[in-house]
């Protein structure tokens, strides 16, 4: 009885082990999900469709149990600090455009 074995013989192809096979296989699906991602991306007229129960929560600023709106003087220092960042982009404009002069 001669027979070959066709899995050790020089021609053979050479088999993946089954880690660089799940390797790849992980490696494939990264690549389609950043390609679905990017065609989103680029067409964004297609919409997006979504059935998780997540997405439809509720509105938690409405209800009974929310905490109480802020208190005035946090609303004063908000103020307060956004009209210092208003001041400072201001300062920055004006320093990147000295063409537009002083008033």
């Amino acid at each position: 009885a001669f027979g070959r074995n066709y899995f050790k013989r020089a021609s053979a192809p050479d088999v993946e082990d089954i880690e660089l096979a799940n390797e790849r296989a992980v490696v494939l699906a990264e690549v389609a999900s950043l390609k679905k991602l990017a065609a989103d991306y680029l067409h964004p007229e297609v919409g997006v469709t979504s059935t998780d129960g997540a997405a439809f929560g509720r509105i938690f600023f409405n209800r009974a149990s929310a905490p109480d709106m802020e208190d005035d003087e946090f609303a004063d220092e908000r103020a307060e600090v956004l009209a210092e960042a208003a001041a400072l982009k201001q300062l920055a404009v004006d320093y990147l455009h000295p063409e537009v002069g002083v008033t």
